[in-house]
């Protein structure tokens, strides 16, 4: 990935970023517009576009990215007060998907481009058809019963178990079909007749209201996972085989994968102590020269995984940049897709993979060159 359509004669492209004023991800891209020598990025306040206030200008090309981290905003989108709350993910789907809709349709009409169209947005963030998408396209992921929009929807517990039992699957990942960052996701684990226990981050208060903690803790008894499980099913769940993970000195083990313009460009390790590895929640960067030094030992190679990603990501061609959540098997022998995620490249301090072309570059200035680029191309073949 050069730098040198930076360095193209002819009009430059103005960035327009819809996100939440302040927030650490528009100043991480804010930064690497800056670092490219282009003007600010103008701001469009998410709270904006939900209530009906935002607008775009001619030659804008607009990024979107997350709405999360913004009390206002996620009271709109889920209609809760306390932000920590577990439940509320189908409406914010319902809001949010419409709300990518109306910035794509602002900016058609003002003559602007945006960098993720809102098919792929709402594709990614509907496990089930996420799911669907990538095995209907050879890409590897775990099992499931319930890929794609005609799967039979879970309602409870029950649903849950029968489905786990109808499909071999002692163990799996019960997650919100429409949740992020781990919420509300259970590691299920079943031995017989009443004896199931699960991980997750969930607790559940005497109210029966659900809370995100920071806190990854066991459920041993049915009726306790029982009972998370059917407060969470309205909002629609998603369930996928667990399948055995990598290690890495001691530690469960994933990837995650940027690619940027159809190519990974950046990746790091993340390792925990528990079944998720999220970093919020404890998890860890690992290292990633170990990482493809294991898949070389295993008999693969770090290309064919980064391939794997590769193809995930053209799914979503109308999307700029996805981060690509990567299951390695036990032995990094083999490899399946957890998750795409449109909002994964919050990454600070990471720079490129080796021959990415991205080597001094961080998440954000690469895409910020993958636009520059597509630009100058499109000059180029407009004058040829």
């Amino acid at each position: 990935m050069s730098r040198s359509a930076s360095r193209r004669s002819g009009p430059r492209p103005r960035f327009a970023v819809v996100g939440v004023p302040g927030n650490r991800r528009v100043s991480l891209f804010q930064d690497a517009v800056h670092a490219a020598g282009l003007p600010d990025a103008r701001v469009v306040p998410w709270l904006d576009v939900l209530r009906g206030e935002a607008s775009f200008r001619p030659g804008e090309t607009v990024r979107m990215d997350s709405p999360g981290e913004d009390a206002e905003v996620d009271r709109l989108l889920r209609a809760v007060d306390d932000p920590t709350r577990v439940e509320g993910t189908a409406l914010w789907y319902t809001r949010f998907t419409g709300a990518v809709r109306t910035v794509a349709r602002a900016a058609e009409a003002a003559g602007a481009v945006v960098l993720a169209t809102p098919g792929d947005v709402a594709v990614m963030f509907d496990k089930r058809l996420c799911h669907a998408v990538l095995h209907g396209s050879g890409v590897p992921v775990p099992a499931s019963p319930t890929s794609g929009a005609a799967a039979p929807l879970v309602r409870d517990w029950a649903d849950v178990r029968e489905r786990m039992a109808d499909h071999r699957m002692p163990r799996a990942f019960v997650k919100l079909a429409h949740g992020s960052s781990a919420s509300g996701v259970l590691a299920v684990e079943t031995a017989g007749p009443g004896r199931v226990r699960a991980t997750t981050s969930v607790e559940r208060d005497a109210a029966g209201r659900l809370f995100n903690s920071l806190r990854v803790r066991r459920c041993t008894t049915e009726r306790e996972v029982a009972a998370i499980v059917d407060a969470l099913a309205p909002d629609g769940l998603h369930i996928e085989r667990w399948l055995p993970k990598a290690s890495q000195r001691g530690r469960s083990a994933d990837l995650r994968v940027l690619v940027v313009a159809g190519r990974a460009t950046h990746a790091v390790v993340r390792t925990s102590r528990s079944p998720m590895t999220n970093l919020h929640l404890g998890g860890g960067r690992g290292d990633l020269d170990e990482a493809r030094a294991a898949v070389r030992a295993a008999g693969g190679s770090w290309a064919g995984v980064l391939d794997v990603c590769e193809r995930a990501a053209a799914c979503f061609p109308g999307t700029l940049s996805v981060a690509v959540d990567l299951l390695p098997s036990t032995g990094w022998r083999r490899f399946a897709v957890g998750e795409v995620n449109a909002f994964g490249d919050l990454l600070p301090h990471l720079t490129g993979l080796p021959g990415s072309g991205a080597e001094d570059l961080d998440t954000y200035a690469t895409q910020v060159v993958a636009v520059l680029n597509r630009a100058g191309n499109h000059r180029a073949s407009a004058t040829a």
